[in-house]
């Protein structure tokens, strides 16, 4: 019984509460009322404000948009090794020096660009009572003009020229001492390639790219003839080859239709310090077998110690019947020095 008075005294007193609550905040008719605001002791001004203009002298900022962008790499790697006569643990002395320019520029406005590629590499070694020899000899152009079609696809247009700076020999031993002697196998421009390309470019990303070059012609020059086949006949007189990386022996051109496929990885930070750049090449004639079909994988990994030096290795794989009828590989590390404007 205790217990429920208590219960009954709470609930009358919290409904009072409310009750009391809702009370207080009934609205007010103040209508009729005259009630007076006290007076702000705070002093004002009433008055009308007088805005004078200022002249300002527009600024005119002469600049020029720029919609070029270019880019020079240069790298020198040195290789050396010596040893004394009585080294027990065998060696040949030997001397290699390499070079490296690659020169890129491109022009981006609205829907249209241009890139120009420019890479001239070249590199020979010296080893002891041994002729000198190349490490690597290349000069590759490519020139390409896109017109952007959607957000990743682009119609375009290319040239690329490729050929080499020396002389290339194929070495053997022969004569009565056995020496070391050369055979003069290519030359400036000997083969020199031409290739005209039109088609449709996917491009996802900017350093990745792949083109389908639907309408495409590979001109091939040997522009000394004369010297190649005297070499080959100086080797084997009996020599009755028929043609020169598929250049007829009596002519100095040849032209090819195909169908071909370029992917491009640009030079991209795969790790800390690490860049890789790759790029696949298949050229499919129209008119020949498919065993005839051209592919060139370059790839090129590059780690930077400094701002200066870098050890970079990179490797070449080419097949082509016209040059030979095997694999081609090529394989390079260096240590050098690298050199990129503007930095």
């Amino acid at each position: 019984m205790k217990r429920f008075n208590i219960c009954l005294l709470l609930l009358f007193i919290s409904s009072s509460s409310l009750f009391a609550q809702e009370i207080d905040t009934l609205p007010i008719n103040t209508k009729g009322l005259e009630i007076k605001l006290k007076r702000s002791p705070l002093p004002s001004r009433i008055g009308s404000l007088d805005f004078k203009p200022v002249k300002i002298v527009p600024m005119v900022i002469d600049e020029k948009v720029n919609y070029w962008r270019t880019t020079t790499t240069i790298g020198i790697d040195v290789n050396q090794g010596a040893f004394s006569k009585n080294w027990r643990s065998g060696g040949v002395n030997s001397f290699a020096v390499g070079g490296l320019v690659n020169y890129k520029a491109s022009y981006t406005k609205e829907g249209f660009s241009y890139t120009s590629d420019l890479r001239m590499e070249y590199g020979k070694i010296k080893n002891k009572d041994q002729l000198q020899k190349k490490t690597k000899d290349r000069i590759f152009w490519d020139n390409k003009a896109n017109i952007q079609l959607s957000k990743s696809w682009f119609f375009f247009g290319s040239v690329t020229l490729e050929t080499q700076f020396d002389d290339g020999y194929n070495y053997y031993r022969g004569g009565p001492n056995n020496d070391e002697q050369k055979q003069l196998i290519s030359k400036f421009f000997s083969p020199g390639y031409i290739t005209e390309s039109i088609g449709f470019e996917y491009k996802p990303v900017n350093y990745f790219s792949t083109r389908l070059g639907t309408g495409t012609a590979k001109q091939t020059f040997i522009g000394n003839m004369d010297a190649l086949i005297e070499a080959e006949l100086a080797r084997n007189p009996n020599s009755k080859k028929a043609d020169y990386f598929g250049v007829p022996s009596d002519k100095n051109f040849r032209n090819e239709l195909a169908f071909q496929i370029t992917s491009t990885f640009g030079e991209k930070q795969i790790f800390t310090n690490v860049f890789l750049y790759a790029r696949y090449n298949m050229f499919i004639p129209y008119d020949r077998k498919l065993e005839h079909i051209d592919h060139r994988l370059d790839v090129t990994l590059k780690s930077r110690i400094n701002k200066f030096m870098n050890v970079t290795i990179n490797g070449v794989g080419l097949f082509d019947k016209d040059s030979d009828p095997e694999i081609q590989a090529s394989q390079n590390l260096s240590l050098g020095f690298g050199f990129t404007f503007p930095r």
